[in-house]
C-alpha cells in the first residue's frame, strides 16, 4: 500500500510519513526510491516498553500483560527496531518539540529543507 503512495506524493514534492512496527511490512529503500524517484528517511522513535507503559493514558499496555488485548506490539506481538535508521530519537531524553526539531535540523542536514524558516522558535 505504502508503495503506491510514494509516486503520487513525489511529483507535488510532498512529504510522505508513514509508521511501521515491523521491518518486514517495511519498503525497501533502493526499490522505493527507484520506482517512485523519491528519498526515504528512517526515523526510530525509540521507546522503551516501560516509558510506554508510563505514559499510557488508556491502559492499552496493562490490558495486554493481562492478556485482554490480543496481539500488541511489544507485549505479546514481536516488535522490531530499525536495523540502520537514519535518525534515533530517544523519547526518554526530549520533548515532542525537541524531537520534532531534531528531525527537521537531519532534513535540513540532508538538503530537504533550507535555513531555519521552518523554526518559529517556540
Amino acid at each position: 500500500m505504502v508503495q503506491g503512495v510514494f509516486p503520487r506524493i513525489t511529483d507535488g514534492r510532498a512529504a510522505c510519513c508513514t509508521a511501521s512496527i515491523r521491518r518486514r511490512i517495511t519498503i525497501s529503500r533502493s526499490g522505493a526510491t527507484h520506482r517512485a524517484n523519491c528519498a526515504i528517511i528512517e526515523i526510530h522513535v525509540a521507546t522503551p516498553l516501560n516509558t510506554c507503559e508510563a505514559r499510557d493514558r488508556k491502559g492499552l499496555y496493562a490490558k495486554a500483560q493481562a492478556g485482554i488485548l490480543k496481539e500488541f506490539t511489544g507485549v505479546s506481538d514481536l516488535y522490531e527496531a530499525p536495523e540502520h535508521p537514519d535518525l534515533v530519537i530517544d523519547t526518554r531524553d526530549c520533548t515532542v518539540g525537541e524531537a520534532a526539531q531534531r528531525i527537521l535540523l537531519k532534513l535540513e542536514n540532508l538538503g530537504f529543507i533550507r535555513g531555519r524558516s521552518w523554526f518559529r522558535g517556540d
